[in-house]
């Protein structure tokens, strides 16, 4: 299980956020605890509230936790999983809540603790919190029979195309799947050889090198989205400058703006409009089937909690009323009845908890793999969407390519003569 996590501030942005189901299609608030209201919202204002009272500013500890994408998860295992955090950190007993988020077909879930003790009115301290949850991370892969990622056994086999979540919306509005632009740049990067051979392949994935304000070398869309080198190739930039030289030789990013405005984007504008449209039409039928989909999951998840609720309701009243009252209650008590009514009751509660659970869970792992068939679909459309644009920029390089070069002739007479030979099939000596 892969977790992540922040100190941070900004209580009613991250509640919001938490909440949000434009991006997440299914939004679950598992658990509110350690707090006086039941709602989130309530929660991240009462945390607020709380830290008002204290100079601590990143008064939250915001973790996430997303198992293996094809793994059928029960909720006992995030549950063990944040209760090893509370244990490691230092957090237990600490104010929480709990979330789960399905998008596309992936289950994962958030949990978000108030730092400040209520007792010493000071925030908890974290040290070393990252290398904690690293280990935490790792126990859970052994004790779920997990592939382990290559990334936890050896740093340098991480995924080199991962985002943070800047960079990934950043991407996103480009209508090229963000992890394509890292795999396309890299792809660039290992066959070049210096500057103008890199920045040649570049263009012709759509990106254009520049100067950038405070990050040496940066990578800009067509769009206009500005991506540091380094960052895209996951190296350090005085390895991007070893083999790029200094950035200083480059045009600025508002230079580089204008150029692609003025010779690429007025151009390739109408194409790529129509490319997208294009895709938008192929994906508007499996977007409505999403919703469809979508829809039909609530339902059949509110029937279950309602007829969960129910016989829930009738099952406590029917173990309430095993429990004698009166003259007969006392006598239970004083032969011991009394006592293994309640054993058994609390055995039975304890069963119906987990049968409950276990239901809710297979109907939500029923629904996961609908929606991941139905997601393999929209990721094929995707697919070919994002080749036709890349063929797209790779055309329009070569062309402009092949404008420089003719202008380069005609400035030239003698190169204009060597190009006619050649041409010609002569072979020069």
């Amino acid at each position: 299980m892969i977790i992540k996590a922040s100190q941070r501030s900004g209580g009613k942005q991250l509640g919001l956020h938490l909440l949000k189901t434009e991006e997440n299609e299914h939004v679950e608030l598992h658990e509110v605890s350690g707090f006086v209201s039941n709602s989130l919202m309530g929660a991240m204002n009462e945390a607020y509230a709380m830290a008002r009272g204290t100079k601590c500013e990143q008064y939250l500890f915001s973790v996430s936790l997303s198992p293996p994408q094809n793994e059928s998860v029960q909720i006992e295992v995030f549950e063990k999983a944040i209760a090893d955090i509370e244990e490691r950190l230092g957090l237990k007993g600490q104010p929480r809540a709990i979330v789960f988020h399905e998008k596309e077909g992936r289950r994962h879930c958030h949990a978000v603790w108030s730092r400040i003790d209520a007792e010493t009115m000071k925030a908890k301290e974290l040290p070393f919190f990252k290398n904690k949850l690293q280990e935490i991370s790792k126990q859970l892969f052994l004790e779920n029979g997990w592939g382990i990622p290559k990334g936890f056994l050896d740093k340098g086999l991480r995924d080199p195309r991962t985002f943070n979540l800047a960079e990934w919306q950043q991407a996103k509005r480009t209508g090229i799947n963000p992890k394509d632009i890292k795999e396309a740049a890299q792809s660039c990067w290992s066959r070049s050889d210096g500057l103008k051979s890199f920045e040649r392949a570049m263009e012709e994935k759509g990106l254009f090198l520049a100067k950038g304000d405070r990050r040496g070398h940066v990578a800009i869309t067509v769009e206009g989205e500005v991506f540091a080198v380094s960052r895209l190739l996951d190296i350090k930039s005085k390895d991007v400058n070893a083999k790029l030289g200094n950035p200083e030789n480059l045009k600025s990013v508002a230079e580089t703006k204008a150029f692609l405005s003025k010779e690429i984007t007025e151009k390739l504008s109408p194409i790529i409009k129509e490319a997208k449209r294009m895709a938008s039409n192929q994906l508007r039928p499996l977007h409505d089937e999403r919703e469809k989909m979508k829809t039909e999951h609530q339902t059949e998840r509110q029937k279950l909690d309602a007829g969960q609720r129910q016989r829930h309701e009738q099952e406590t009243k029917e173990r309430a009323n095993r429990i004698r009252k009166g003259f007969m209650g006392i006598w239970d008590r004083l032969t011991g009845e009394y006592t293994k009514i309640r054993k058994q009751n609390e055995m039975e509660a304890f069963f119906s908890l987990n049968r409950d659970r276990k239901q809710r869970h297979d109907l939500i792992q029923a629904q996961l793999k609908e929606r991941q068939t139905l997601q393999a679909k929209i990721m094929e459309v995707r697919t070919r969407h994002t080749k036709m644009l890349l063929d797209l920029y790779r055309h329009a390089a070569h062309y402009r390519h092949l404008e420089k070069d003719k202008q380069a002739q005609r400035q030239n007479p003698n190169n204009q003569g060597i190009q006619r030979k050649r041409d010609n099939g002569l072979e020069l000596g």
